[in-house]
């Protein structure tokens, strides 16, 4: 696969329990995907003055901006999911869906940022937060 450009990059969403079709979002700019895990402390006097630390659970989530447009399906899913209060499916991909070696996290989840930015000269646009959320479906790394 090699390296890859944030152009190439894809964001899919579907129902929480991912029972329907993936469907691309097309109205997304820059995309920030979070991974990181909590820590441990592991020391011992054994460890020659260094400190140990092991990671613990898992966390995650997306941030995203999407041009305001009440027109798509993608912007009106996650508006939903927010003033809702429910779960979205993601799909947090490096390329194409149907490509081979494709990569990133699938997961359910809640939306828990959607602001509206109104500069006076570009378009509208909305500041997406999403965080894996308590679902059937836990979050998971896909490789295609």
């Amino acid at each position: 696969m090699g390296i890859r450009l944030g152009l190439e990059a894809k964001l899919y969403h579907n129902t929480a329990d991912f029972t329907g079709t993936m469907e691309e979002m097309k109205n997304v700019k820059d995309l920030t995907l979070n991974i990181e895990a909590g820590e441990a402390d592991a020391t011992t006097r054994g460890n020659n003055g260094w400190r140990a630390t092991l990671a613990t659970l898992k966390d995650g989530s997306i941030e995203f901006e999407m041009v305001w447009d009440t027109a798509d399906a993608a912007f009106n899913a996650v508006r939903t999911a927010f003033f809702s209060r429910s779960a979205i499916g993601f799909a947090i991909l490096d390329g194409d869906i149907a490509d081979t070696g494709t990569q990133g996290l699938k997961a359910a989840m809640a939306i828990t940022n959607f602001s509206r930015n109104e500069p006076l000269e570009e378009a509208i646009t909305v500041s997406v937060t999403a965080k894996p959320t308590y679902s059937d479906n836990p979050p998971e790394w896909m490789v295609v």
